[in-house]
């Protein structure tokens, strides 16, 4: 199948270097590097991000009876 993609130029130089030493058609070494990135497991866990709220969830929100122009004086408050 044909198809068209975007490679990096360091990149398809590097590759058409390879297939140069190799004595291999571009094709054969771009399907190659397919054929081993795709063999790869995919990661089992994904990246979780560290719980890094304040106060406790169960406070009332003290923001909660403000209305939009008293929160956002409170946002500008200094500035």
């Amino acid at each position: 199948m044909k198809t068209t993609v975007e490679i990096h130029d360091v990149l398809l130089e590097r590759a058409k270097h390879r297939a140069k030493e190799t004595g291999q058609p571009l094709r054969a070494v771009i399907e190659d590097g397919l054929r081993q990135l795709l063999a790869k497991p995919l990661p089992k866990t994904k990246y979780k991000m560290k719980d890094l709220s304040y106060g406790n969830p169960n406070d009332p929100d003290p923001m909660q009876n403000l209305t939009w122009e008293e929160i956002r004086d409170i946002i500008y408050e200094g500035r």
